[in-house]
């Protein structure tokens, strides 16, 4: 679909076009994927389909908004691992309310509400927190003890 063009039709897709295609579905690791229908298809295939749609068109940049809503853990992982690759030939731009999922996979990192935060590099900081959610919040990873914050009024 993303090769289509004005007055062309289904059956003019030329062999570039195809040839495209089949690298952007490579690429995203769905190629054994390219005859189910798209109903059929997982959140992570989806979205890793929607990409691939994008990609054939050869964009300079990607604008990607909550790309992994409906995707599990490992799914959002290894989406994540194939934006970061992505990211070293075309510019992408993403929006995500999992701050700490996309640190370890972004160069910079920009937090909206009301007021824009930026920061050259991928680490998040307190201030850049404190920003975004207008109270207390804690950072905590994984397999490490977490703290129970005191309560807090809404801002």
């Amino acid at each position: 679909m993303g090769r289509l063009r004005t007055g062309r039709g289904w059956a003019r897709h030329t062999r570039n076009d195809h040839r495209m295609a089949g690298e952007a579905l490579g690429q995203l690791e769905i190629w054994n994927l390219r005859h189910r229908r798209i109903g059929d298809l997982s959140g992570g295939q989806l979205q890793k389909a929607f990409i691939a749609r994008a990609l054939v068109t050869e964009p300079e940049i990607l604008f990607l908004d909550e790309p992994t809503a409906s995707v599990d853990a490992k799914g959002q992982a290894d989406f994540y691992g194939l934006l970061k690759k992505l990211n070293e030939t075309i510019t992408i731009v993403l929006a995500s309310h999992d701050v700490m999922v996309l640190s370890s996979y972004v160069k910079s990192v920009a937090c909206v509400n009301r007021d824009l935060l930026y920061h050259d590099a991928a680490e998040v900081t307190a201030d850049m927190l404190d920003m975004a959610y207008a109270c207390p919040v804690d950072i905590i990873a994984h397999g490490l003890p977490h703290r129970v914050l005191p309560d807090h009024e809404e801002g």
